[in-house]
């Protein structure tokens, strides 16, 4: 047998064993989400998206015919999905109002941040939403362990997992009763998330550090950067990558003199197509850091050790596992392995 027939067998048992023990949906079913209880008398109808990781998710799961609408947009949706996506309506790029939303008449609103549907949600609370009969879904990666009443963007308790987006993913299957289909997509991540580490590990990294830099709100002034919780975080711990950053925010603002000073081995700039900050652009970012004084000397930017990432994958979403791909192979590129 050949090592391609071997990895295909292999990958069908995985499947097959990850699949073996779906059921189908008994209704009416009744979930706890973050913090809300939801019932559905049957698989929703349709649904629309505030949160580009929420449509993807769907999308992902082969679900693109029930979206009716999206909104809050970081980048383009992923190539894969682009037809799907075209047939469906964009309500905003980046808040949508609740007006707009109810408009759809959906019978699932899937929410990936609490801070636009929450109890104190900037589009609407889920009480709103519940009001019309209305239930709201939010992915569990913005609640699990987190506490968002804390910090900008939340803080998490404990270190954040893609157990969080697996969980997220059995959940929406188990809504609209493709648990087949979610159970193959779980498998799937899981199996490029296990290659990636594999070939990182292969490295024997040691003392390799790394900062994250989302965006910032002017160029001139301290940068928004990965806390050592959040999804980041995890990308570096999997990878034997140390975080400068000890905050427990999601994403904390850190000064440039105390990240030149920790002087990272190696620093990931998002690349994003919103503009609400000047630092969106990651163009923006690779001028400041080599023309800044403070940031231009440190050891990565002097030797180009810059990755430029998805800013989506630094979310908790399912491009993160991406991000996990895009980070494992510039630490060989970079010449890093012992």
């Amino acid at each position: 047998m050949t090592i391609s027939r071997l990895v295909f067998a292999a990958t069908g048992i995985a499947f097959l064993s990850a699949t073996a023990g779906a059921e189908p949906t008994k209704y009416p079913l009744t979930l706890e989400n973050c913090g809300e209880t939801i019932t559905f008398k049957a698989a929703p109808s349709s649904t629309v998206t505030i949160g580009q990781a929420a449509t993807e998710v769907l999308y992902s799961l082969g679900l693109g015919d029930k979206v009716s609408g999206t909104s809050v947009w970081f980048n383009q949706v992923l190539p894969e999905f682009s037809q799907v996506n075209d047939r469906v309506e964009r309500l905003a790029d980046n808040d949508p109002s609740f007006e707009s939303v109810l408009a759809k008449k959906p019978e699932l609103v899937t929410v990936q941040f609490i801070w636009h549907v929450g109890p104190e949600g900037i589009v609407a609370t889920r009480t709103q939403f519940h009001d019309v009969d209305i239930p709201s879904y939010v992915l569990p990666t913005d609640c699990v362990a987190k506490d968002n009443t804390v910090g900008v963007d939340g803080t998490r308790s404990k270190l954040f997992s893609t157990d969080a987006i697996h969980q997220g993913i059995r959940e929406l299957a188990q809504i609209f009763d493709i648990q087949d289909r979610g159970e193959e997509l779980v498998a799937s991540l899981t199996e490029r998330e296990d290659k990636a580490v594999a070939e990182a590990m292969a490295l024997n990294l040691k003392d390799v550090s790394a900062v994250f830099w989302f965006s910032s709100a002017e160029m001139d002034i301290d940068p928004y950067v990965a806390g050592r919780k959040g999804a980041p975080a995890y990308m570096m711990g999997k990878l034997g990558i140390q975080n400068i950053v000890q905050s427990d925010e999601e994403w904390p603002v850190v000064g440039w003199e105390t990240i030149a000073k920790a002087n990272p081995t190696l620093i990931v700039i998002a690349k994003m197509d919103r503009r609400r900050f000047p630092a969106d652009d990651h163009e923006k970012k690779l001028e400041f850091l080599n023309s800044d004084p403070v940031a231009s000397q440190m050891d990565a930017v002097k030797n180009n050790r810059i990755v430029i990432m998805d800013a989506h994958a630094m979310d908790a979403t399912i491009r993160t596992i991406a991000g996990i791909e895009v980070l494992s192979k510039s630490l060989k590129d970079f010449g890093l392995a012992q």
